[in-house]
């Protein structure tokens, strides 16, 4: 029987999608990883590198490439662009990257329509958004990495504050990826328990100003890792395995990524983060939860922030 190989294409050879090639390599996930860069010399540096140490893991051709190789990918993940300094926030990135990330749209859909395309590079909701309104693809082909990351980071920081295994823990990080973030404390629970009832089982703390030192650590993680070491990229990573992992394997997992939403959530023409089932195709089904009214307006004031960029950028 002829199988079709698995084919992931990243454009961007840079900390970020050398992470995520580093992490993917390990996992045998993929049967061939094509980078591509406008630099080419690091591009074939990269592939070297990466390369020699295919003897210690499972079987994976890892090449440098270009657009043509998106013809045949199961997934296109972009992580090109201009790198977020000290002090500056994602949206400060805006038109630069979405001029970066247009001029990478353009030849990937000029060589298929059938490929899922995943992007990282931020502010990585408006880059969604403009990707999705350039291409006009079917809506979930195109989605955003998201508060992957932030959901990760929160669950990691809860397990350790309860004492738990972060592998029991279930919360997540709604909204841009960004300042205005929410964490869903009304979806977030241990061994089927919702934390609001969890904590006071506990006892080991004051566990309402625990949760505001918790959201504020989650929502500063990158700025403190960018003031400490000058970007992130192994986290991010990790997490571009996870979403690869679900759409190569056809897993119909539920990840925190970025969607065009269309009425979900009372929210239109708009691409954050909110729980969406991940599957071959991208998304397969976003899920609506009922939140409580706070948490509903955190996420309209994250979708106003977002829309306000939007309105400024030129395209």
């Amino acid at each position: 029987m002829d199988i079709k190989p698995r084919k992931v294409v990243v454009v961007g050879a840079g900390a970020v999608g050398c992470s995520y090639v580093y992490a993917l390599m390990q996992k045998g996930l993929a049967d061939e990883i094509v980078l591509i860069d406008t630099n080419q010399d690091r591009l074939e540096g990269e592939v070297m590198d990466l390369s020699h140490g295919l003897p210690f893991t499972p079987p994976v051709l890892i090449k440098a490439g270009d657009y043509d190789d998106c013809r045949d990918a199961n997934l296109v993940v972009i992580t090109a662009g201009a790198a977020q300094q000290s002090g500056q926030s994602r949206l400060d990135l805006v038109q630069r990257n979405a001029d970066i990330v247009f001029s990478i749209c353009d030849p990937i859909a000029s060589r298929t329509q059938e490929t899922v395309i995943v992007i990282v590079t931020n502010p990585v909701d408006i880059l969604t958004y403009l990707a999705n309104r350039r291409l006009q693809w079917p809506r979930g082909r195109i989605i955003g990495s998201g508060t992957v990351l932030d959901t990760a980071r929160f669950r990691t920081m809860l397990s350790r504050h309860c004492r738990v295994d972060a592998r029991n823990v279930h919360a997540y990080i709604l909204g841009e990826h960004g300042d205005s973030e929410i964490a869903a404390w009304s979806m977030a629970h241990i061994a089927g328990i919702n934390i609001s009832d969890y904590c006071p089982q506990c006892r080991r703390c004051d566990y309402e100003a625990a949760h505001d030192r918790i959201v504020e650590a989650v929502r500063d993680s990158a700025y403190h890792i960018i003031d400490y070491k000058g970007a992130t990229y192994y986290g991010i990573g990790l997490s571009l395995v996870r979403i690869t992992e679900a759409i190569l394997r056809d897993e119909n997992s539920v990840l925190t990524v970025s969607a065009m939403l269309e009425g979900e959530y009372g929210l239109t023409d708009i691409c954050l983060s909110v729980p969406c089932v991940i599957g071959r195709n991208g998304i397969a089904a976003i899920i609506e939860s009922d939140l409580p009214e706070k948490e509903k307006r955190g996420l309209y004031a994250s979708a106003v922030v977002l829309r306000e960029i939007l309105d400024q950028i030129k395209t």
